[in-house]
């Protein structure tokens, strides 16, 4: 009886410690996403708040390369930018984790600290994304997570036709949109 009691206690508070999952709701159908808060706590935070904000409902997947990423989470169907609503982050990338396929990753332009909502999830293994110094240009782009469920979502996105779209290329011909993003744990 209190072998059974031990490991009773021992699952409770295992399960205390679940690492946190999110669910990218999309047109195309569900992407289930581990988040790794112990090597990213900063970025995790950011994306968690967001969703639980519902700043994502509504955006797309506005960046498909083929062979390299699908992009999202910041543009709405009508290619219009939303605002971000936190200030950009310090970046994670020295982390450890790499831009390995199916991992996903903030996207940032030029300046290594300037991630906001937009997201990435890498469709190879793309080393030259990972961080190599702390200069702008090895900083490397911060890995957050890694897609644990709907991987054929992830591919069924990246075969999508894409065209231009006033300043921007490799946008989908019909929109993948993200409903919305949930936060199942912790």
């Amino acid at each position: 009886m209190t072998k059974r009691l031990l490991c009773l206690a021992f699952f409770a508070v295992g399960s205390a410690f679940a690492t946190p999952t999110a669910v990218i709701h999309t047109s195309k159908g569900d992407i289930t996403v581990e988040l790794d808060e112990d090597k990213a706590p900063a970025t995790v935070a950011n994306f968690r708040r967001y969703a639980e904000d519902g700043f994502y409902n509504g955006t797309i997947f506005h960046r498909v390369i083929p062979g390299f990423m699908i992009q999202g989470g910041g543009l709405t169907a009508q290619m219009a930018e939303k605002a971000p609503i936190r200030r950009a982050l310090d970046n994670e990338a020295a982390n450890g984790l790499k831009n390995n396929r199916y991992t996903i990753a903030m996207a940032r332009t030029a300046q290594p600290h300037s991630a906001t909502s937009q997201f990435f999830i890498n469709l190879k293994d793309n080393e030259f994304l990972n961080h190599t110094a702390p200069t702008a240009r090895g900083y490397g782009y911060a890995v957050f997570g890694k897609v644990t469920a709907g991987q054929e979502v992830v591919d069924k996105i990246a075969g999508i036709p894409t065209g231009t779209v006033d300043m921007y290329q490799d946008v989908p011909r019909t929109p993948v949109v993200i409903r919305h993003v949930r936060v199942l744990s912790q």
